[in-house]
């Protein structure tokens, strides 16, 4: 194969091919005797169809070079550095590092805007500057499924882009807590960051759609005075069932009770 080819390790601790230092290759599955790669663009909408065989000596059996996107700049070093380099385990809140090379993107922007001992808030430039641009409406919601073990919530706010038609995330944190204090804070400091963008005018979204939490609304309604609150419909439906459920539950119990 003329192609430059270098094999690298991931943070998953698996081999990686990377060709020409453009291409890269995640090790796909193992036979007895050989290794197959796929192009990581095979799971996307381009669905690249360029595959690699090594033999049991990482000798090149086959390449096809069917790639259906351009390549991007690899360096098979840096991979070999992420792996090395990967932080302890954070378990506490108060562990969670102020500086970190994990708060810069690839365009070299530190995207981790604040943190505290109850909340660390991620915006790029980029968030804050779709955000300014569709902040008519802002969409609100935490989740406790995928929350870190050190946090209590992920907290996520996202606006609507006419133009892709599509919601697109503006700020993602996470939260020790679900106190309205700490939503405070929050809004607080989106509304400082964006008017840091924003040649120091203040940003005010004009509706936010949120579930039922007073601690949200009470919070938006503090920091953004003139907001109208919009609930939404699938956690009022949510609320509801589990109302009924627990209504249910109680009229068995005192069907009990009075025999």
């Amino acid at each position: 194969m003329d192609d430059q080819l270098e094999i690298s390790e991931t943070n998953k601790e698996k081999n990686q091919i990377i060709v020409n230092k453009k291409y890269k290759f995640n090790l796909c599955y193992i036979t007895n005797s050989t290794k197959v790669f796929k192009c990581t663009e095979y799971k996307t909408v381009k669905k690249c169809k360029s595959y690699i065989i090594l033999n049991d000596n990482n000798k090149v059996i086959k390449y096809e070079n069917k790639h259906t996107h351009p390549g991007k700049e690899y360096d098979a070093s840096v991979s070999i550095i992420y792996k090395k380099q990967l932080p302890p385990d954070i378990s506490k809140f108060n562990e969670i590092p102020d500086e970190s090379e994990y708060y810069i993107n690839e365009r070299d922007e530190n995207f981790m805007i604040f943190k505290n001992s109850n909340i660390i808030i991620f915006q790029s430039p980029f968030q804050t500057e779709l955000f300014i641009k569709y902040n008519e409406n802002m969409f609100a919601d935490g989740t406790f499924y995928i929350a870190p073990i050190f946090g209590y919530q992920v907290f996520i706010t996202r606006i609507y882009a006419p133009e892709i038609k599509s919601f697109y995330t503006t700020l993602l944190s996470v939260l020790n807590n679900k106190e309205q204090a700490t939503y405070e804070l929050l809004f607080e400091e989106l509304k400082k960051n964006a008017s840091k963008y924003n040649n120091n005018i203040i940003v005010t979204p004009k509706i936010l759609h949120c579930d039922f939490e007073k601690g949200i609304s009470n919070a938006a309604i503090k920091i953004f005075p003139n907001i109208t609150i919009k609930y939404c419909v699938w956690h009022y439906k949510r609320s509801l069932e589990v109302q009924k459920k627990n209504n249910y539950v109680i009229m068995k119990l005192k069907s009990i009770d009075m025999k």
